[in-house]
Order: structure tokens, then C-alpha cells, then sequence
């Protein structure tokens, strides 16, 4: 796997400083077979959820807010339509292409086969696909190792639980979510091989509403409360939301995902319950690669967000993680171990 460019080394990590402001601007650039058009700069599409969230899409948003207001030129932001096809997704790519947006970025793996066809078609534009590596010469694969926040949520989750029993909710039963699944696992069982992991699946397909459905969330995270779960890490998108309400009413830990949800003012009257979060920096790979852009060194090929550069991690922000007798230390002593290689971290 190639390794991290220095310029995404700087840039991880920034995009949750979201700054809103509006500028017009750019340079011209040429597109495939389509003539001069001006560069707009970056305009990204949304996964199943859109904006609003409070988790995957809007830690995208707040990068690209964070480029707007840097490099002072127009932005866009597209929402997915429900039931959509890859053929869908692909026109909405070339269309922000066509446009003159310049990077262009699918959130989510579910861009892969539209982000392949497009690409081919517009050369002189930069695309990036987030969750998802997709062959090109002018595409970015931006992807996170998320199986080493969700050891680190593991370990947490083992230093917070009074019964012993732990949960984990997944949105979609794919890939991508399996390696969350796999690190909290691997954290919880490393720091008390006692403590028991109740694990499931909302839904098979994304179609379905995996990601995008908190009634859902809500009714699993019930499920496993009353099996004396008192500790629910949900990597479920929208749909976590709903974990993080029954948590609440159950006077029981939730663990956010991918944004610090302890921060966000949707779920301001749930935060109290919110130990902490998984972090995913999706908002500083999508400056990074509006950054690259903007300083005509584009990023291409696999770039890997990791610990070791920020890419991942996990929020202390509520004062009650940090009261928790040897929470703090564990996850700490965990992350120097993961990015000394000392602790390996699963994937599966």
C-alpha cells in the first residue's frame, strides 16, 4: 500500500475546525475533451444519510467547509436520492465534473463502480473516493483504519462496562463495517477477556436502510440492553442515532462513530451519555485532497489514514471518560502499541 504523503500528514486532523465562508475564485482548468472550464474547486457527493448525520457525511461537510473558507473559491455539496443506482451516482459525478469542480469526491464506498467510469471519462479531473480504493490515474483512494479507533473504542468499552457485557451494532453487514467489528472485538477481549461482545447487523444491503434508519438502530441497541449490555458502539451511520437514544433512556454508555457525537448539537440532550467516539478523520482526507489540488500536486492512488498520523483516534471530550478509573491509561498505552506495531489490529 502506498505510503501517506507528507501533505496528508499536514492536513489530517484539521477538517473538524469547520469555518463557514462564502468567496468565488479559481483557475481554469481543461477537461476531458470538454474544453476550458473554470475550476470551481471541490464539490463532494454524499453516502446513504446525506448531511445531517451527525457522523459520516458531516465530518465530509466540515472539510469541505474548512477548503472553502481557506481557498476562498465556490463549493458544492450533492445529496443521494433513495434507491438510487450506480447509474444515478454516476451521472451525478460527471455532472459536477462537467461543472468545472475540481476535486470531485464520492463519500462512500458505494461510489466505486460510478467513480471508475467517470474517471475515465474526465482525465484532467482530480476525483477521490472515500472507504473504497478505485484505480486511476487521476483518482485518490482515501482510506482509514478503522479497525485501530474501534480497538481503542474496544478498550473503553471493556474499562467502562459494570456487567460485563458489551455491545456492538453495525449497520450494514459489509466489508467496511466488519473491520469496526473486528478491532472493538479485539480491544474489548486484549483488556478483559471476561467481558462478553453482543454483535448485529441492521440490515444486509445499504438499499435496506442500514445506515440510514435511527428506528432501527434504536430497536437493536434495545435488544441488546435487555441483554445487559451496558456499553453500545454503533458504526451505523444515521442509524446510530437511534443507539444513541436508547442508550440514553437506558442510563447506559453509548460510543459514537466516525465525528466526536459528544460535540454534536443534534444530539445535545443524549451527550451525557456518549462515553466517547470513534474518530474518523473523513473531513481532514477531504481537505488533503482539495489541498493538493489547490497547490497543483494531486493526490492519487491509495493514501491510508491511520493512528499514526491522526487519521483515526478516539474523542475524550465528555469529562466523564477521563473519571473512569484506568480508562484513560488503557486506551492510551493501547495507542502507543498500535502505532509502534507492538498490537496488531484485525480487519476481520
Amino acid at each position: 500500500m502506498r505510503r501517506i504523503s507528507n501533505l496528508t500528514r499536514v492536513a489530517v486532523g484539521v477538517a473538524s475546525l469547520a469555518l463557514a465562508a462564502t468567496a468565488c475564485g479559481g483557475t481554469s482548468s481543461e477537461d476531458g475533451g470538454s474544453g476550458k472550464k473554470e475550476d470551481l474547486g471541490l464539490a463532494i457527493a454524499y453516502d446513504v444519510g446525506g448531511k445531517g448525520d451527525q457522523s459520516f457525511n458531516d465530518a465530509a461537510f466540515a472539510g469541505l467547509e474548512k477548503a472553502k473558507n481557506e481557498f476562498g473559491y465556490k463549493t458544492d455539496d450533492v445529496e443521494p436520492t433513495e434507491g438510487e443506482t450506480d447509474a444515478d451516482k454516476e451521472q451525478r459525478l460527471a455532472s459536477l465534473a462537467r461543472q468545472g469542480y475540481n476535486p470531485v469526491i464520492g463519500i462512500g464506498f458505494a461510489y466505486g463502480p460510478a467513480m471508475k467510469a467517470v474517471a475515465a471519462k474526465y482525465p484532467k479531473t482530480t476525483f477521490g473516493i472515500v472507504d473504497s480504493v478505485v484505480e486511476g490515474k487521476n483518482v485518490a483512494s482515501l482510506v482509514f483504519a478503522e479497525q485501530e479507533a474501534s480497538y481503542l473504542a474496544g478498550v473503553a468499552a471493556a474499562k467502562a462496562t459494570k456487567t460485563d457485557v458489551v455491545g456492538f451494532i453495525g449497520g450494514v453487514d459489509v466489508p467496511l463495517i466488519h473491520k469496526f467489528e473486528a478491532g472493538y472485538k479485539q480491544g474489548v477481549q486484549d483488556t478483559n477477556p471476561k467481558v462478553k461482545v453482543l454483535s448485529q447487523y441492521l440490515t444486509q444491503t445499504a438499499e435496506e436502510g442500514g445506515f440510514s434508519s435511527p428506528d432501527k438502530g434504536k430497536a437493536a441497541a434495545e435488544g441488546q440492553i435487555e441483554k445487559k449490555a451496558d456499553v453500545l458502539y454503533a458504526a451505523a451511520g444515521l442509524s446510530g442515532q437511534g443507539v444513541i437514544e436508547a442508550a440514553a433512556k437506558a442510563k447506559v454508555w453509548a460510543i459514537g462513530v466516525d465525528s466526536d457525537q459528544y460535540k454534536q448539537a443534534a444530539l445535545a440532550k443524549y451527550k451525557n451519555s456518549i462515553l466517547t467516539s470513534a474518530l474518523k478523520d473523513v473531513g481532514g482526507a477531504v481537505y488533503a485532497l482539495a489541498k493538493s489540488v489547490h497547490d497543483d500536486k494531486p493526490l492519487s492512488g491509495v493514501q491510508t489514514f491511520d493512528l499514526k498520523v491522526n487519521g483515526v483516534g478516539l474523542a475524550e471530550s465528555n469529562p466523564e471518560y477521563a473519571k473512569i478509573s484506568g480508562l484513560k491509561a488503557a486506551v492510551d498505552k493501547a495507542k502507543q502499541s498500535i502505532v509502534d506495531g507492538s498490537i496488531k489490529v484485525k480487519t476481520e
